[in-house]
């Protein structure tokens, strides 16, 4: 559904992209024929990437190391890829959580959470934008959020607290920016499995399958699926969508929110019990 030369002529810089979804809606884009930057801490993980996607697009992805918690750093790499070519889109991707019980937490677990996705995702944003407003170009900031972001989250507070303010910010910028070209939204992803990440918040297969519970579609998202999205708000096309949060995960938040969602586990004998009941 999506043209080959859709997204030609723009520069994409990608937090995180040396891996899993960051990569692949990375890819994505390099598909549709944007150019690619990433950035990441790990030098050789961004290394890897930049050459095997070379091979495949040549001369059309390149990398910086950073550690977005560092607002110098920041900078450079603001700077360094401004100089290059400019920057036409931004994709707020990386991202850090786990699972723990909130009371066995230090001020260290929550700092090292949101200082990757609050203060992280504020600094990057905060560059970019700054470019943009000097140069007085249009910009485009997309941020991938979570749907606990406004419902919250037990085990993963500090992620809530963070990602809800990321929306907040989006939300936030989306009015201030807007009448200056400048348009910010979200994706909230549901499950979309990568190696490690899901790993770490999966720990055995009676919590996978728990999930998949939860999910109407009763499967967890393709990472193909997400890419796609992430080309629409990248693209021209979605030049009035602005301030906005798009959801995709199969139905799960809703599918948990309503009183009597878990009534699908009736059987038969059951429902023809209530249906007398009701007689």
């Amino acid at each position: 559904m999506f043209k080959d030369d859709l997204l030609a002529g723009k520069r994409i810089l990608v937090t995180g992209g040396g891996t899993g979804l960051g990569l692949a809606m990375g890819t994505r884009y390099l598909e549709l024929g944007a150019e690619l930057m990433i950035c990441g801490r790990r030098e050789a993980v961004l290394k890897q990437a930049v050459a095997a996607l070379n091979q495949r697009f040549p001369g059309k992805a390149s990398y910086r190391v950073c550690d977005i918690r560092d607002p110098a750093q920041v900078q450079a790499m603001v700077d360094g890829f401004w100089e290059a070519g400019g920057i036409s889109v931004l994709l707020n991707n990386a991202a850090g959580n786990f699972l723990a019980r909130t009371e066995t937490l230090s001020h260290r677990a929550v700092d090292s959470v949101l200082n990757i996705v609050l203060h992280g995702t504020s600094y990057v944003t905060l560059a970019v934008g700054k470019k943009w407003l000097a140069a007085g170009q249009p910009g485009n900031v997309i941020s991938i959020v979570t749907t606990y972001a406004w419902t919250g989250s037990a085990f993963v507070v500090p992620s809530a607290m963070a990602k809800a303010g990321v929306l907040a910010l989006t939300r936030s910028l989306a009015c201030e920016w807007g009448p200056k070209g400048i348009r910010l939204n979200a994706i909230a992803p549901g499950p979309f499995p990568t190696d490690g990440a899901w790993d770490r918040l999966m720990p055995n297969p009676e919590i996978h399958k728990l999930f998949l519970e939860r999910v109407p579609l009763r499967r967890v998202g393709e990472h193909g699926e997400l890419a796609n999205l992430a080309a629409y708000l990248a693209a021209d096309g979605s030049g009035y969508v602005n301030g906005e949060v798009i959801t995709i995960d199969g139905g799960e938040w809703i599918g948990g929110a309503g009183e009597f969602n878990p009534m699908h586990k009736l059987d038969q004998a059951a429902w023809e019990e209530m249906a007398k009941r009701g007689r």
